[in-house]
């Protein structure tokens, strides 16, 4: 196997840390992206919860099922030959106890085929993060805005600006740690902070609204390609203006084909 195509593993996330190489994440929920994120070379991709609203239009991500979870996860998997493909289990899925986050977290890795899950939370989950790994499944932690609380929260704000909530994270990061998580997520936190966790702990840290002392980051492919133009917080690059362009491309073949100049003579048989 060429150097190009060696597979990205939770070991090779902890040696990137270790040298100082930052680490690339992106959210996919089908084949025909993950075919492209993959062959680019991107590290990690993640099958999101995000679904819930990129996908499927809704509200939040409360409202995403195990089951679509597993369907969006097992289109993906088929599209990975590289890197490391974790998978959101949604919610209701695994907070009630440690039995049932064991359950979801199987039903996801043998149904289909991924590397890893990723839960929100911290302390009140720890238990269940170490169940799961216990079984041999890796666990990506996920702290700071935890979107399946968002009803709790009651906003999209900044989380941890305040000293109390800051000292809660800093401390959930060190459980999580402990419980066998292999890299966290951590989601609009002040960039300070952000650069205090990830120092203090051995694991690597994926920035999303983070600042840029995390070991790596992670966006939304629909924010990332400017599909979704609603959407615009200040932590997002939009790297291209895809909505345009496909609106565009649309109304010119709406054209041609009124114009009579789809299909011509050269695209017919």
């Amino acid at each position: 196997m060429s150097q190009e195509l060696k597979k990205v593993t939770t070991h090779t996330l902890l040696n990137l840390k270790k040298r100082g190489v930052k680490i690339s994440m992106i959210t996919a929920y089908d084949f025909s992206f993950a075919k492209i994120f993959d062959r680019a070379g991107i590290d990690v991709i993640l099958v999101g919860d995000s679904a819930s609203n990129v996908m499927a239009g809704n509200e939040t991500t409360v409202t995403i099922t195990l089951e679509q979870m597993i369907y969006h996860a097992q289109c993906v998997r088929k599209a990975v030959e590289r890197c490391l493909m974790v998978v959101d289990l949604p919610f209701g899925s695994y907070q009630s106890n440690a039995d049932v986050a064991l359950a979801s977290a199987i039903r996801v890795m043998k149904e289909s085929g991924a590397h890893a899950i990723k839960m929100e939370g911290g302390a009140e989950i720890a238990e269940s993060i170490k169940r799961i790994v216990d079984a041999g499944i890796p666990v990506m932690g996920h702290l700071g805005l935890t979107p399946q609380s968002i009803y709790k929260f009651g906003t999209y704000a900044v989380r941890a600006k305040d000293e109390a909530e800051a000292e809660k994270l800093q401390s959930d990061a060190l459980l999580l740690e402990k419980a066998g998580c292999f890299a966290i997520v951590l989601e609009k936190i002040p960039a300070l902070l952000a650069n205090t966790v990830s120092k203090t702990l051995e694991i690597p840290t994926i920035g999303i609204g983070a600042g840029k002392d995390c070991d790596g980051q992670v966006l939304v492919m629909h924010d990332l390609l400017g599909i979704n133009q609603e959407f615009k917080p200040r932590f997002i690059r939009q790297y291209l203006n895809l909505e345009s362009s496909i609106h565009q491309a649309i109304k010119q073949y709406i054209g041609d084909i009124k114009s009579l100049d789809f299909p011509n003579k050269s695209e017919s048989y």
